[in-house]
């Protein structure tokens, strides 16, 4: 599959390109996909917006993911 990424000003991305033939592969496997309501409500945004304040609030309650494998690991 042969995927372009689109990205603003900031260098962000912004929307993904796919051929024709590989999203009408797309809609054979998954027929419904294009009724498919993939906003999040606002209530999961209001808790995501929560806790990128915190994060920036604190930047210690950031770690890398290996730290948190290793913990689970013990």
């Amino acid at each position: 599959m042969s995927i372009q990424y689109l990205s603003n000003e900031q260098g962000q991305i912004t929307a993904v390109q796919l051929p024709i033939e590989d999203w009408e592969k797309i809609k054979n496997l998954y027929p419904n996909v294009e009724s498919i309501d993939f906003s999040l409500p606002e209530w999961h945004k209001e808790i995501l917006d929560a806790r990128v304040q915190a994060i920036v609030k604190d930047s210690s309650r950031i770690a890398p993911i290996s730290e948190l494998l290793n913990e689970l690991d013990k």
